[in-house]
């Protein structure tokens, strides 16, 4: 590979969330950031109708009040959480020195996320990891109010929330009227958060101690992408490409080459892979997609470290 190149695929690498939403760095609460994004419009709910014009009895659709756009249809039981409640017991937070970095929606408008950097500065296996919070809140009744790790190593950005047994990286938080159990919750947030960094640095530490040869890598990296004789000359093709695209990234980028051949280097070359590799085919929507999957767990990722556990 010439060097530009390398230089190319290795120096552009941006957060999974970069071009995504709106930046709110400055909002002194989650209702000032939610205005600077554009997303302080509020859920109404509207009757469904069947073709012929008759009223579909049990289910009510969720629509946007700035344009009606429909977010949704949803059982007549459901609860409209507006944005502006959904965010607020983020705002005790600030005070523990967390800080809001960017607000936007997904799927027009169906998921909205405000995204914010705690404060810890964390150093796991000489990498320093900023650790992050995505909290969404759905309207299209997926899901209620969602909080989720989401640790990006600084010099690479690559996302290292891994599914750990010991910790959870995404949990449920409960809309409350009660000043008081916003209050909790916020608490309850910032001690889920910090839980799962502790074990976060464990389990790094832990992949750093599992050797790797060459041999072994390869092996794991052609289980992603195989190759059969069954397979059309296009799917071979397309295959080899990402394969060697991966096999890059573990031996080529320059922020690894001080790792060591171990379990750590391998989880980040995927991780850099399934965040910043060009896809074979670009959809319309691919960066929202990205970033859903990467704030859910992308299932990659979690099965590289699964496999290199195994390898231990």
């Amino acid at each position: 590979m010439m060097a530009a190149n390398v230089e190319t695929m290795f120096y552009v690498r941006e957060a999974p969330w970069h071009g995504l939403g709106t930046e709110v760095k400055e909002a002194p609460a989650s209702a000032d950031a939610l205005i600077a994004a554009g997303l302080d419009w509020t859920v109404e709910q509207q009757n469904v109708y069947s073709e012929n014009g008759s009223r579909i009895p049990g289910y009510k659709v969720n629509t946007r009040s700035t344009d009606q756009a429909a977010l949704g249809i949803v059982s007549d039981r459901y609860k409209v959480v507006q944005n502006v409640d959904a965010f607020q017991f983020t705002d005790d937070l600030l005070g523990e020195g967390v800080t809001y970095e960017t607000a936007g929606s997904l799927q027009g408008g169906r998921k909205v996320w405000l995204l914010a950097r705690m404060p810890q500065r964390y150093i796991i296996a000489g990498d320093e990891i900023a650790p992050y919070l995505v909290v969404m809140n759905a309207h299209d009744g997926s899901s209620g109010i969602k909080v989720a790790m989401t640790p990006i190593r600084v010099v690479c950005q690559n996302t290292l929330n891994l599914a750990l047994n010991t910790a959870k990286r995404i949990w449920a938080a409960k809309h409350t009227e009660n000043v008081m159990n916003r209050v909790y919750e916020a608490r309850d947030t910032l001690l889920l958060a910090e839980t799962y960094m502790g074990e976060l640095g464990r389990g790094i530490e832990e992949l750093s101690q599992i050797k790797l040869s060459d041999r072994k890598v390869l092996d794991l990296m052609q289980t992603f992408f195989p190759v059969s004789e069954d397979m059309t000359e296009g799917q071979k093709k397309n295959n080899l490409r990402l394969l060697e695209d991966l096999k890059r990234r573990y031996w080529d980028a320059p922020d690894l080459s001080a790792v060591g051949k171990n379990g750590y280097r391998f989880i980040n070359a995927v991780s850099d892979f399934a965040t910043h590799a060009s896809p074979i085919r670009r959809t319309k929507n691919y960066h929202e997609n990205l970033f859903l999957r990467t704030v859910e767990g992308n299932p990659i990722i979690d099965k590289a470290y699964k496999m290199a556990l195994a390898a231990a």
